[in-house]
């Protein structure tokens, strides 16, 4: 995946139009489920997705080849959210709303809206998946096999890979839960 990033840093940089088509490709649908999620209207997570790729195309020259691309993308998507919850505070709707997910959602620190410390505790729970579960995800996750790749490199059935799967993003989402509302960003991002 760091290929990939630093690969999509230089193409952006060197203003190749089709690399957005990638990245978009890539992480639309991720970024407007959990907008969607969040936002609970899907005009506003449309228009969030939007802005996310107007925002990567517009930074494009002042990214670096070790960029983590991850980590862009993931900082773009939560101000965009945020934003939005600014734009809309006059709405008696949303302040109806947000105060009453603001005890549930509060985050104690400034730390846990950040990318590398979410991915730090993606790292650690995944760690503490069974053996033969997390080779599984890492097989599916990191290295983006099939699940008819993993059934026969694991010499196991497509239902038993996807069975796996499936325990494992159920565990991480439900963990990753109890650190505030970006790590559903995070999760749709980069997990699920």
């Amino acid at each position: 995946m760091i290929n990939t990033e630093k690969n999509f840093a230089d193409r952006l940089r060197s203003d190749d139009k089709k690399v957005i088509d990638e990245i978009f490709a890539l992480y639309h649908i991720k970024i407007f489920r959990f907008s969607v999620s969040y936002l609970k209207n899907e005009d506003d997570a449309y228009d969030i997705v939007q802005e996310v790729f107007i925002k990567i195309w517009e930074a494009r020259f002042s990214l670096k080849s070790d960029t983590n691309f991850d980590a862009f993308i993931f900082t773009i998507a939560k101000n965009a959210v945020m934003s939005l919850f600014r734009k809309r505070l006059s709405e008696q709707k949303y302040l109806d709303y947000l105060s009453e997910s603001a005890v549930s959602n509060a985050l104690d620190t400034e730390e846990q809206t950040d990318y590398v410390f979410l991915r730090q505790k993606y790292e650690q729970l995944v760690e503490t998946l069974p053996v033969k579960r997390k080779e599984i995800f890492l097989l599916s996750r990191e290295k983006g096999l099939s699940n008819k790749e993993i059934a026969l490199r694991q010499g196991v059935s497509e239902k038993t890979v996807e069975d796996h799967i499936t325990k494992a993003l159920t565990y991480l989402k439900k963990q990753l839960s109890n650190y505030g509302i970006w790590t559903l960003l995070f999760y749709f991002l980069f997990v699920e």
